[in-house]
């Protein structure tokens, strides 16, 4: 899923109306379920979203690893994207039995195939622990409250998680949520299913058809959906009495429709100067070293048909981001998006100057960020080569760091422990350091490689972390001793060495743990010297900035998203480009005008076979106005009634931008038709049982 964002109006309106009333929204917007505006929804739409409403869609709807979905029967059947979840297939693929080219059925419960890095969470709940934090916090300088605010954030997750042992509702996970920048601080409370399998998937040349070429963009014809089950701790599988039910024929042409989702992040609330930053620095840097990546994985991909299928998943990662990134840039180089924030500052800044006594208690957070980015500037290179492990591009390298830090952080209280290693996080650490993922060498030696290569061109040959490593050895040779000497792809090893602890890791002598342990006392000190001169100052300019915009806006605009459930209304619809209009549906017919017969344009056999008996009127995706970005791949698109119309998939080219404002003429979210979905599960697939308990007529 890709990034779409909130309208930047500011730019249109005078400094008096911005100061008495909260920028013109509009609809985009993507709120939560405790301050979504229902009001405002029905005299704009004439639509009721009511409690019930409310709680039945949050009860109904998933938030996956990485993408969103929702339960469509009582028994855990789950809707979500394919590419939400094709390493489930990759993790029981061979080169004999290709899943994710293939596609999958499992005709009986039985034959469903348990996804090892995949949970589902559903939002039971949710507490406002602002007052607790902020007195925790109070009177503090900022490095003090930058640790204190983790340390009382970790003991708030443990003791609502050792309270809902003894609750009637069962054992939750807790997960702290800043809100507003730090205006608000949130407990959200959920129920996880950790056993999710396999149902259904169709083959990827349908699930994206158009590949790179087609992404961001509609018309479109792609089946992008897979059916999970959820399963309860007893083996059987979940009762899910809230579920939502599928509208066969899909929504009309200007109809309200909802998206209920997980958007993963936006940075509509940045200053100036982290739009600043981001231009200048962290995206070109990122697009050059992602696009040579790019090319060496093209160049492995064409090496043999094993290659390729090994390099297909990370292939097509990398450019859909590398695409996400470009257009990010772009929106950052549009001189209307940076001239909207610049009066947006101002204006806030105008009604601070107001307010003497809110002025004396804030200073000016404004210029504490742009002192902070100049810090940050000379520590991004360390920071992002050794600390974030761009330097370090191997799946066996980050099951060694986790290992060995895991090791090292057990080891201490819960409180003073790196926020990734606290206990409420440590059964999903521990989750995915046994799942039999699959490790392939050579693209392992491939990436580290490059990675290495890059290390030390961007930091320099005489860094002394880059003469420890590469003083005798080249890169090629370094990488491949590593790889080939490392036995962390066996998961039961890494479960051994993870439940064996610091004693376990001491003794090993896996040359990636070797690797993870020289290098991290040097990470470590990146990323204190990261956290105390950039994070720490900028979080506690940005909670004072929270503080003016709360007393002039309240909560009457909606947070940047943080992959936390949200609820955005819309209505389906095209838009204009340039002098042609685009409607909002496609249909099944013009897929097979559009094929060419090779990828990415190849229609797989079983779709071909039948082609006589699809209906060529049988509508495939449509798009709508809805305010989405990634995390939400495989939201339910909601009618009214509470039904689903769509499932959300991607949005239109003019839609990346929206990660930091939304342009209501031209983005665009784009879902998969519930009309393809019914027609290609009954006359591709034969799935008669699923179709039944889809609740198909």
């Amino acid at each position: 899923m890709r990034r779409v964002i909130l309208p930047a109006l500011l730019v249109l309106l005078g400094l008096p109306a911005l100061l008495a009333a909260p920028p013109a929204r509009g609809d985009p917007g993507m709120w939560t379920f405790h301050d979504f505006p229902s009001e405002l929804v029905r005299k704009q739409h004439g639509v009721d979203i009511d409690k019930a409403w409310l709680d039945r869609v949050r009860a109904s709807v998933i938030r996956l690893a990485n993408c969103t979905a929702s339960f469509v029967s009582p028994d855990g059947l789950i809707l979500t994207n394919h590419h939400c979840s094709e390493s489930c297939l990759d993790e029981h693929s061979t080169a004999e039995q290709q899943l994710v080219k293939n596609g999958f059925l499992a005709r009986t419960r039985e034959q469903e195939l348990r996804c090892g890095t995949q949970v589902a969470d559903v939002l039971a709940g949710v507490e406002n622990v602002t007052d607790k934090v902020d007195a925790a916090l109070r009177g503090l300088d900022d490095q003090a409250a930058n640790d204190a605010r983790k340390k009382t954030l970790t003991q708030l997750e443990q003791a609502c998680e050792d309270a809902s042992r003894h609750a009637a509702t069962g054992a939750l996970k807790c997960e702290s949520v800043t809100l507003y920048q730090g205006g608000q601080y949130w407990l959200y409370k959920y129920h996880r299913y950790d056993d999710v399998r396999r149902v259904f998937a169709p083959e990827r040349a349908i699930a994206a058809f158009g590949g790179d070429p087609d992404n961001f963009q509609f018309p479109r014809w792609c089946l992008d959906m897979s059916v999970l089950r959820a399963y309860g701790p007893d083996g059987k599988p979940a009762h899910t009495p809230d579920f939502l039910t599928l509208k066969p024929e899909g929504p009309a042409a200007g109809e309200v429709v909802f998206v209920a989702g997980h958007p993963g992040r936006t940075d509509r609330l940045l200053t100036v100067a982290q739009l600043l930053e981001l231009r200048d620095v962290y995206l070109p840097r990122w697009l050059q070293r992602a696009s040579e990546l790019r090319g060496r994985l093209i160049q492995f991909g064409k090496t043999g048909p094993e290659a390729s299928r090994i390099v297909e998943d990370p292939l097509n990662s990398i450019e859909n981001s590398i695409k996400v990134r470009r257009g990010q840039l772009d929106a950052l180089l549009d001189d209307r998006l940076l001239a909207a924030k610049r009066a947006e500052e101002a204006a806030l800044r105008a009604r601070l100057a107001r307010d003497p006594q809110l002025a004396a208690a804030t200073g000016d957070p404004w210029a504490a960020i742009a002192t902070a980015e100049g810090v940050h500037r000379e520590l991004d290179l360390p920071h992002t080569w050794i600390e974030l492990g761009a330097g370090f591009n191997s799946a066996l390298f980050n099951y060694a760091r986790t290992l060995v830090r895991g090791a090292a952080e057990r080891a201490k209280p819960n409180t003073e422990r790196l926020r990734e290693y606290r206990d409420a996080a440590l059964p999903r650490v521990a989750r995915r350091l046994g799942a039999p993922v699959p490790v392939y060498p050579q693209l392992e030696t491939l990436t580290l490689s490059f990675s290495l290569e890059r290390m030390r061109e961007w930091l320099g040959p005489d860094a002394p972390l880059v003469r420890q490593l590469l003083s005798r050895d080249s890169p090629d040779t370094l990488a491949a001793r590593l790889v080939i000497g490392s036995k962390l792809a066996d998961p039961a090893l890494r479960k051994q060495l993870w439940e064996g602890g610091q004693s376990a890791i001491d003794a090993s002598h896996d040359p990636m743990i070797e690797l993870a342990r020289a290098v991290d006392g040097e990470a470590r000190a990146v990323r204190k010297r990261y956290e105390d001169q950039v994070e720490a100052p900028v979080d506690a300019a940005a909670e004072k900035i929270a503080r003016v915009r709360f007393k002039v806006f309240g909560t009457s605009e909606p947070p940047d998203a943080t992959f936390t459930l949200r609820l955005n209304v819309g209505t389906v619809q095209g838009w204009k480009e340039g002098s042609s209009l685009v409607e909002p549906f496609t249909h099944t017919a013009r897929l097979f005008e559009r094929a060419t017969g090779e990828d990415p344009f190849r229609i797989p056999d079983s779709w071909l076979a039948v082609r006589s008996q699809l209906d060529p009127a049988t509508r495939f995706d449509l798009s709508t106005n809805n305010d989405i970005i990634g995390g939400n791949s495989g939201s339910p698109l909601i009618d009214a009634r509470g039904r689903v119309v769509g499932l959300m998939f991607d949005g239109n080219i003019h839609s990346i931008s929206g990660d930091y404002w939304y342009d209501a003429e031209f983005n665009r979210a784009v879902a998969v038709d519930p009309a393809i979905i019914f027609e290609a599960l009954r006359k591709v697939y034969q799935a008669k049982e699923l179709l039944t308990e889809m609740g198909a007529r």
